[in-house]
Formats: C-alpha cells, sequence, structure tokens
C-alpha cells in the first residue's frame, strides 16, 4: 500500500480486511472474491501475497472454479510479491522486504497456457485438493550486479563480499528467459530470470474518473460493481450519489454492493444510508450483521457511533455482533464511548468482553485521561478491563496511576499492582520509591510481579 501511495496511485483496501490484522472466526464472512487493492486514479487491481520464501506460487483447484489460482482477476490486474520475515515472537511481528516486484495476470496466464508452469501435488481431501502451482524463477539470495547471461546459467556478483553466485536457468525443464542485461544492480530477492515479466512499479499512465466507475455500476460483473462502489467512495462528482442510489433500491443487486453503497451515503450524511446499515444489523444472517458493523467503523460520524453503542448494549443481539460492535467503536476511538465499553465489563460473554478491551485500550493511546477516570470509579466487575487497557499504553506515569487508585479498595489496590506490575519497572516514570513509601504492599506486588515475569522460568514450558 505504502509503494503505491507513493507511486500516486491512491490505492484503497478493496477486500475488507486486506490491511488489518483481525480475523473474525465465529461468524466466517464469505465476502465478494476480489484482489486486496483497487488504485481509484487507474482502475488496476492487485493481489498482494507476502512470501516467508519468495516464490511465484499460488494455489489452484482443478475441482472447483473458484478455487482456481486466476478466478475473480482480469489480465489487467497484477500480484504483487512481498517477502516478509518474522521480526518477534507476537503472531503480528512482521517484517516487510523493501522491494515489491509486480506480475500481470496476463503474463502469468500466458505462461500457465503454454505449460511453463511447475504443479505440484494436491495438498489433501480436507482442502479440496488444491495443488501448488509455480512460476519457475531464478531469484537472487543477496544483492548484487549481474555479470553475466550464459546459455544454461546466469551469474552476478553479490554486493557485501564480491563473490560469483551462479543460478541455472533450467528449472524442472522449462527454460528461464533473463529479466535483466548484464551490469544491473540489484537488491536481494530480485527475481532475474522466469517465465514471466517482472515489474518494479505498475503503470499510472491512464488515469480514469468517477464516469469509468459509473459505468461499471451497471456491469453484468458483481465484482466490477463492488469495485465501482467502492473506488466512488474517494471520488466526488454531482453524479455520484444518484447512480448509486440506484444500486441501493435495486432489490437484485448484491448484499454487500449495497451495504459499499449504503457506506458512501451515510458518510455524506444522507440517511437512506443509514437506514439500510441499521436494518443490516438486524438481518436474518449474521454475517451480513457482521459486515455492517464493520463498515460502521469506517464511518467516523455521530449516527454511526450512535448505532455501534445501540448493538454494543443490546443484549438480544449476537455476542459476536455485539463483539464486532466494541471492535468498530475501538477503531474509532471515541473518548465518548468509554462508558459504554466498560460497561460490557459486567457478566456478558467473553466475546465482548475482550473485544471491549482490546476498544478500550485504543482509545488510552489516543487519550489517556477518560481512562484513567473511568479507572479511578470503576466497580470490582469492571476494573480489571480497565487496568489491563492501561498496562497496554507505552508510557504511564506512575502518579497517575496512584491518583487514580481507591485506595480504600483491596480489590483497587490488586489491580493497581497488576497494572504497574505488567507496565514494567523501565517503562513507569518517575521515582519508584514513591510507591514504595505510599503503599508497601502495592510495591511489594508489583516488584512481585517483575522478579517473575524477567526470570528465564517464567516461559518455561513441560511437553510429554
Amino acid at each position: 500500500m505504502d509503494h503505491l501511495s507513493q507511486l500516486g496511485l491512491g490505492p484503497i483496501e478493496l477486500e475488507r480486511g486486506s490491511t488489518s490484522y483481525k480475523i473474525w472466526k465465529a461468524v466466517k464472512i464469505k465476502r465478494i472474491r476480489v484482489p486486496d487493492v483497487l488504485c481509484v486514479t487507474t482502475g488496476i487491481r492487485v493481489e498482494s501475497r507476502a512470501k516467508t520464501k519468495l516464490a511465484i506460487s499460488m494455489s489452484h483447484s482443478q475441482a472447483d472454479a473458484e478455487r482456481g489460482w486466476d478466478y475473480g482477476l482480469k489480465d489487467d490486474d497484477f500480484v504483487a510479491l512481498v517477502e516478509c520475515s518474522k521480526a518477534g515472537a507476537d503472531p503480528i511481528d512482521w517484517k516487510a522486504a523493501d522491494m515489491v516486484q509486480y506480475l500481470k495476470i496476463a503474463d502469468l496466464r500466458s505462461a500457465y497456457t503454454a505449460d511453463r508452469v511447475i504443479a505440484e501435488r494436491a495438498k489433501g481431501a480436507e482442502e479440496g485438493f488444491e495443488m501448488r502451482l509455480t512460476w519457475p524463477a531464478a531469484i537472487a539470495s543477496a544483492a548484487g550486479q549481474l555479470t553475466e547471461i550464459g546459455q544454461e546459467r546466469i551469474r552476478f556478483k553479490r554486493s557485501e563480499d564480491a563473490r560469483t553466485i551462479s543460478l541455472a536457468r533450467n528449472k524442472k525443464g522449462i527454460a528461464l528467459d533473463p529479466l535483466l542485461a548484464e551490469g544491473v544492480s540489484f537488491l536481494a530477492g530480485r527475481i532475474l530470470a522466469g517465465v514471466t515479466p517482472v515489474y518494479l512499479e505498475i503503470p499510472g499512465d491512464n488515469p480514469v474518473g468517477a464516469d469509468f466507475y459509473i459505468e461499471q455500476l451497471s456491469s453484468a460483473s458483481l465484482a466490477d460493481r463492488y469495485t465501482a462502489a467502492k473506488a466512488l467512495s474517494h471520488i466526488e462528482t454531482e453524479e455520484t450519489p444518484t447512480a448509486l442510489l440506484a444500486r441501493l433500491n435495486d432489490d437484485a443487486e448484491h448484499i454487500y454492493v449495497q451495504m459499499e453503497v449504503a457506506a458512501y451515503l451515510a458518510r455524506h450524511g444522507l440517511p437512506e444510508g443509514d437506514a439500510f446499515i441499521r436494518s443490516a444489523i438486524q438481518s436474518n444472517y449474521l454475517e451480513q450483521r457482521l459486515e455492517a458493523v464493520i463498515i460502521l467503523s469506517e464511518i467516523d460520524n455521530e449516527e454511526s457511533t450512535s448505532l455501534l453503542r445501540e448493538t454494543l448494549a443490546d443484549t438480544e443481539q449476537n455476542p459476536e455482533i455485539r463483539a464486532g460492535a466494541a471492535w468498530s467503536l475501538g477503531e474509532l476511538s471515541r473518548a465518548c464511548t468509554i462508558d459504554d465499553l466498560v460497561s460490557v465489563f459486567h457478566d456478558v460473554p467473553d466475546v465482548i468482553r475482550i473485544e471491549a478491551a482490546r476498544a478500550l485500550a485504543k482509545i488510552t493511546r489516543e487519550d489517556v485521561a477518560p481512562v484513567l477516570a473511568a479507572y479511578a470509579a470503576a466497580e470490582n466487575a469492571t476494573r480489571p478491563g480497565i487496568a489491563w487497557a492501561l498496562s497496554r499504553l507505552d508510557q504511564i506515569t506512575l502518579g497517575d496511576v496512584l491518583a487514580n487508585t481507591h485506595r480504600e479498595s483491596i480489590d483497587a489496590r490488586q489491580w493497581t499492582a497488576f497494572l504497574i506490575g505488567s507496565v514494567g519497572q523501565d517503562r513507569i516514570i518517575g521515582n519508584i520509591e514513591q510507591l514504595k513509601a505510599d503503599d508497601p504492599e502495592v510495591y511489594f506486588a508489583a516488584t512481585l510481579l517483575w522478579k517473575i515475569m524477567s526470570s528465564w522460568v517464567f516461559n518455561l514450558k513441560e511437553f510429554g
């Protein structure tokens, strides 16, 4: 997304959730099959493929057309290859390489049709007998300069030690075409030879405007109509609302196209949008309800916030949908919703409380003062969630924590000990001796936590 922005292509998330770490497991949303990203300025769509080991490979089903490697992709679409490496212990600790390499779908299809693809055996019956297709390539393991293109091999000089590295121009009987000229320097991970061209940029010399997307609203292709509805949220013209309203009022239109239209209308203060989203939250289908509350996280206005608060408080609503409403309130990060989030720390399903706590942590990063005030006024049932949210803050002063602790409550002092212990001694600003003098018991509990959490036995596990 950053690279496409630098190219001036106006990228937006096309498949909802592509740019988020959040995965909804209990309610499965079967969304429209579209690429991950749309370049609004050109209409080009990009499917992003992150790889721990760089390769031009995709899963493919011969039994199910909708699970084919190129289902829903147009010739003018691109696949973006991004090499990623683990950068920490947490599931979201990944670092992307600086270079993005793009492949055009038309080129990939040509190589596939010409049998210049390696097909590996199916994974298994539980995965729909999908196979792995690989477009063979010679990939540089390090930065360097291409020095020789031979009939059988290509060679490059590695930058770090000037050593010559040799790569074969044939993979399982498939000849590889050189993609760079001799003398060209490159970064690690660069595809030097293959069966399809590789680009470091996507063309931006053929811009499109609102008329292009308005015309697509009438396309027979569901993916085209969905793409158009998404794009028009980022293009302002006098004709846009009228064109979108026609889609919203078409009973034969797909519900997810209608939701994107409704999002645009709601974002622009048109009541038809709010009314449609409100009705979707009461749908008979949980996936439509969840999609509606997720969409509300993208509409930062009073009506959207109000509807999410209502949904969170609705005890007749499905717990997963209420959890989705809590998550969306966290995305909006409005301090006025703190009481709503804290209120569900009472006797409700854990899935709601967990998302409410995470949402509160997001608000805390924006404005800690009202969350500290909520902590000071908290009941025993709500204090754990607020303490956890505060503990996620990068910096918090010891004075702030102590000033907002109810000293007469044992429970409050215990959760203050948890909060201080979780934050860590090196992250508490001020003199820790102040705590020892003010409340020796909390000091003892917090320092005990520090000792345990810093010990080598803290994460020790035994198996078998």
